[in-house]
């Protein structure tokens, strides 16, 4: 391959959640040189932007990295499929378009460990409001002072509620109520405890990923540069030069392979990774950023030994409980006939609502495992329908699900390449279940799920647990089945984590500058220190805002 370089001020790897929204961001400033990234294609398939078009987006090469986890003890030993998002949007453009935040007291933790009051809830609450086009707010709808406080109005990212309503998640959410859960009308006030309807990143019942709402305008500026269907191959590290006095090792830009030919793009400012909690630390290790021992046992030079790339992963485990009902309209019913999947097309095709408007889970609660907890440490994803596992066809007979997961895992993994070969995948190793905490909360979650379901709002469908089964009670048994049943709710994060100086596993400094490297930043999930308490995505946003400022303005 044939090599030639071309300059940028600023090169951003990854076109997802959070590079799109820095792309728009650094190029407002015609007088900045913006390059973007992205391995996978164009965002045209037309099921990316159907809503319910995730299930032909994951795990398909298309659209998705098809990444798999590797052989897992505390799921008994089985592997799961791990969707990352390769296209324009990223995981935005085949995620489950969930508007959660999480709660105020995740990001006063981060605050604490960084010592940076930046991540504070409060002072992060303007970087969520900055880019929300919130539907109370923007089309004159029932908004309170509470909602006009929280939520942010003309933004690009758009927030919906609904175009559904099932009733037998309506009886669910009373059930719920009933075992002592409080309904409310907006899960992102800092307190998410409660139960209620989702509200979606959606527009008029179509998905609304970062692509539009933050690539779709500035890919017209003449400052920013778009390479889609690229490669990159690694990060270009130089010591001792003019632009690294002093021995300072410095990210001078970027190796790519576009359209057959290797490039080398260089950044006269800094390269920003975005490619994701795995796709980062991935690409730092590959480039001699890294544990110093996984280095040498790929023979790759050392550049800066950072012990913590590739560790504290950390993710959402749902556990799936399945429940048959009698007397109530379920998609299991609707769908498994040509004339209900007719009827379905027709109602999506005039009015962009019903079941092909739908979001992956409707039906939202978060709750507490015991009374030990004092804020909510669960959440519920509730869907009217039900199947063995994703990809598979639904059950013949009408059902629902209610996914739990633990929000605050004590489990930490791991993400290590195999290889120097940058097209293959790391090695992912979640480690769920791995401790004595998760493994109670689990058991404890099952049996919250439980006492929802026998409450006398849904107690009218006589309810039967298929999955796991009435059965398994104890503590163990609760816990093994959590592991033969439980799979990803694809909310990797962790593993370029910021933290303070002095904390030899922090891979980021508090502003996500990368330790020991000069002109080298990270944004995008993976510099989570804890995973937030709900869905990733609007969180990710939030980062790549506050970020987007301190480049703008040399912090």
């Amino acid at each position: 391959m044939s090599e030639s370089t071309q300059a940028f001020d600023y090169i951003i790897v990854g076109a997802g959640t959070a590079g799109c929204l820095l792309a728009n961001r650094l190029s407002a400033d015609p007088a900045n040189r913006v390059l973007l990234i992205e391995a996978g294609g164009r965002d045209n398939y037309h099921w990316i932007h159907i809503p319910v078009g995730y299930l032909y987006c994951i795990d398909n090469p298309r659209t998705d990295w098809c990444f798999r986890t590797e052989p897992d003890p505390g799921l008994n030993g089985r592997t799961l499929i791990y969707p990352r998002g390769k296209t324009l949007g990223g995981c935005s453009s085949i995620n489950g378009m969930l508007y959660i935040r999480g709660q105020s007291r995740d990001y006063d933790h981060w605050a604490e460990v960084t010592g940076e009051n930046a991540w504070r809830w409060d002072n992060c609450l303007p970087d969520f409001t900055r880019h929300e086009s919130h539907y109370r707010l923007d089309e004159g709808g029932d908004a309170d002072n509470a909602h006009r406080e929280y939520h942010g109005q003309g933004g690009e990212w758009r927030v919906e509620k609904q175009r559904l309503k099932w009733q037998v998640l309506d009886d669910f959410a009373t059930a719920a109520v009933e075992a002592g859960i409080p309904r409310t009308r907006d899960f992102n006030r800092g307190d998410n405890e409660g139960v209620d309807y989702f509200e979606v990143n959606q527009r008029s019942g179509w998905r609304w990923n970062t692509a539009k709402a933050f690539l779709r305008t500035a890919e017209k500026r003449a400052n920013l540069t778009l390479w889609h269907s690229t490669q990159v191959l690694g990060l270009i590290l130089e010591r001792g030069s003019e632009t690294a006095p002093g021995g300072e090792v410095r990210c001078q830009g970027v190796r790519v392979e576009r359209e057959g030919k290797e490039v080398v793009a260089q950044a006269d400012r800094e390269v920003i990774l975005s490619a994701g909690a795995i796709g980062s630390p991935q690409l730092l290790q590959l480039s001699g950023i890294g544990p110093a021992d996984l280095l040498a046992e790929h023979d790759i030079p050392l550049v800066a030994d950072l012990p913590g790339v590739g560790e504290n992963l950390q993710d959402h485990l749902q556990i799936r409980s399945i429940y048959k009902v009698k007397g109530g309209k379920t998609l299991n019913t609707m769908a498994n006939s040509w004339v209900g999947k007719a009827k379905i097309g027709l109602e999506y095709v005039l009015k962009r609502s019903g079941p092909m408007s739908m979001a992956p889970s409707q039906l939202c609660a978060f709750t507490r495992s015991s009374d030990a907890y004092a804020h909510p440490n669960l959440e519920y994803h509730v869907q009217p329908l039900s199947l063995e596992a994703f990809g598979q066809p639904l059950h013949d007979y009408p059902a629902i699900t209610a996914s739990v997961c633990n929000l605050n895992p004590t489990s930490r993994g791991t993400v290590r390449i195999k290889s120097r070969d940058p097209r293959q995948a790391p090695a992912i190793s979640p480690n769920y279940l791995s401790t004595p905490e998760d493994r109670q909360v689990a058991a404890d979650s099952l049996r919250v799920t439980r006492r929802i379901a026998e409450q006398p709002a849904f107690a009218k469908y006589s309810p039967e647990e298929v999955k796991p089964g009435m059965a398994y009670q104890s503590n163990d048994d609760l816990a093994r089945l959590a592991g033969d049943i439980g799979t990803t709710i694809f909310h990797p994060v962790g593993t370029a984590r910021m933290g303070r100086d002095d904390d030899a596993m922090a891979v980021v400094d508090p502003h996500l500058r990368v330790r020991g490297v000069a002109g080298l930043r990270i944004v995008d999930a993976s510099v989570m220190p804890t995973i937030t308490s709900g869905n990733t995505n609007s969180p990710t946003l939030m980062i790549a805002e506050k970020a987007a400022n301190w480049i703008l303005t040399g912090e």
